[in-house]
């Protein structure tokens, strides 16, 4: 077994949810890094657009004492990704079921040329008032009927459905923004993978993994691995938690 034995100065583990969820997502990680005596913030991610996003994230990075390690669920991989640039205490990111964008690239490229993910059949789209409050601007969520299918099919039916009624739009255009200089080039890297993620897609995730150079970890589960799967989730976290304290 892999010794996780936790330094007394551990980093505080910062977990930035993706799209179609919140900072709930990553409730059953969250309580067993308490238990394993980790510090730990669950970052409530706005969905806004990456720039936006990743300017929220970098702020919040930038106010925590000591360093920190940065876990990123689906989209939220791609705002470490954007986020940590703009920072100086992070010391090694962690990517759950996520993108890991390079520069220049466009998520709904990246979903658009896996053969694994069938999110774009199963969106919806909605209108949400911008900023100055006279225009709006597109957001979408997974039809209730189709996520567990896309999103959650390792959980049980009543469960996915309380997420699913439950889940957090996100701006159509976060999906044609181009990403920005990837942090992923400059520090060490974890993947944890999910064998069976028809949301992002396990064959572009797992390619990513692997162009960043990371620590890659299969779990046999869904895109939402770190709610099923939470032990192995958690142990891939506390891995590289011990290799960068």
């Amino acid at each position: 077994m892999t010794d996780t034995t936790i330094s007394p100065t551990s980093p505080t583990v910062v977990l930035v949810h993706g799209a179609f969820a919140d900072a709930g997502s990553w409730a059953f990680v969250t309580e067993r890094l308490i238990s394993a005596g980790v510090p730990v913030v669950a970052v409530v991610n706005p969905l806004r657009g990456i720039s936006h996003d990743a300017a929220y994230v970098a702020s919040l990075i930038n106010q925590i004492p000591g360093p920190v390690l940065a876990v990123g669920h689906s989209y939220g991989g791609a705002i470490i990704t954007n986020a940590v640039p703009h920072t100086s205490n992070v010391v090694g990111l962690v990517y759950v079921a996520a993108f890991a964008p390079d520069e220049g690239e466009v998520l709904g490229d990246i979903v658009a040329r896996s053969t694994d993910s069938v999110l774009t059949t199963a969106l919806q789209e909605y209108q949400f008032p911008t900023d100055n409050g006279s225009d709006t601007a597109t957001e979408v969520r997974i039809d209730p009927a189709k996520f567990r299918a896309v999103f959650t099919a390792d959980l049980p039916q009543l469960q996915s459905d309380v997420y699913a009624l439950s889940q957090r739009p996100i701006a159509a255009g976060a999906f044609a923004e181009k990403s920005g200089p990837a942090a992923w080039k400059d520090l060490p890297a974890w993947a944890a993978v999910g064998t069976a993620d028809t949301a992002a897609g396990s064959d572009v995730v797992r390619e990513m993994a692997q162009r960043a150079g990371a620590d890659i970890t299969e779990i046999e589960g869904s895109h939402v691995i770190m709610i099923s799967q939470p032990d192995a989730v958690t142990q891939v976290i506390l891995k590289a938690l011990k290799s960068v304290s």
